[in-house]
């Protein structure tokens, strides 16, 4: 998975004014999302992950669950194999170390953690916006009965592999739905929230990885 997935579009024809009354719009939209996550402790996301390839003419969906504590920079992202509940890969954090457990190989990867703007960081996947991106207001969508809030994000590195995040927010739970990453190969990657549990009590070993619950995976220090 690429570490651009879970993070340039120039608005050309749009005057100044309507520029600027469309990101106070967005802003306010997202400040209420990102701080009604900022007051939880701890939450859990399933979430539907879906690649896109146009190019190749691939498309296929994974589930996923994610465990964050943002307050303290830890998370615990799990994938699971297409169709099944059977992990494919894990990321965790403590915060200051990092595992990636690929299942398939039957091997554990330990990093530092990349505090980097470019560093993977699934702890900040609901406050995406708050820094590097611009952000544009695009109406209301009803999907399924429901309406959600659409707000383009466009980061201020031209250089990034993406151009575009377009994210949708539940309109009564003023909670993010859905993230969908454009990137400049063509390729579509989204995330689709299914379930958010705020809150939730979880041992501290969450967020490091237990070798004695994966006997015979290989750790390959690359710290």
């Amino acid at each position: 998975m690429k570490k651009t997935i879970i993070y340039a579009l120039l608005f050309i024809g749009i005057n100044s004014q309507a520029f600027a009354q469309k990101d106070v719009q967005a802003k306010a939209i997202l400040d209420k999302v990102s701080q009604k996550y900022h007051a939880y402790n701890i939450v859990k996301s399933d979430f539907t992950f879906t690649i896109n390839d146009q190019q190749n003419n691939v498309q296929q969906s994974q589930d996923g669950t994610l465990i964050v504590q943002a307050k303290t920079n830890k998370y615990k992202l799990t994938l699971y194999g297409q169709g099944s509940k059977a992990v494919e890969q894990e990321i965790i954090s403590d915060s200051k170390s990092q595992w990636t457990y690929l299942a398939k190989d039957k091997e554990v990867q330990l990093n530092k953690v990349d505090n980097s703007d470019e560093g993977f960081n699934p702890a900040q996947m609901f406050t995406l916006y708050e820094k590097g991106y611009k952000y544009l207001y695009n109406g209301d969508q009803i999907v399924n009965g429901k309406s959600y809030q659409v707000i383009d994000l466009t980061p201020d590195d031209s250089k990034k592999s993406f151009f575009k995040v377009r994210l949708m927010i539940d309109k009564v739970k003023k909670q993010l739905y859905s993230a969908l990453i454009f990137d400049k190969n063509g390729s579509h990657y989204s995330y689709t929230i299914n379930s958010v549990i705020p809150n939730i009590t979880v041992p501290e070993t969450t967020f490091t990885y237990d070798a004695k619950a994966h006997p015979g995976i290989e750790v390959v220090d690359l710290r």
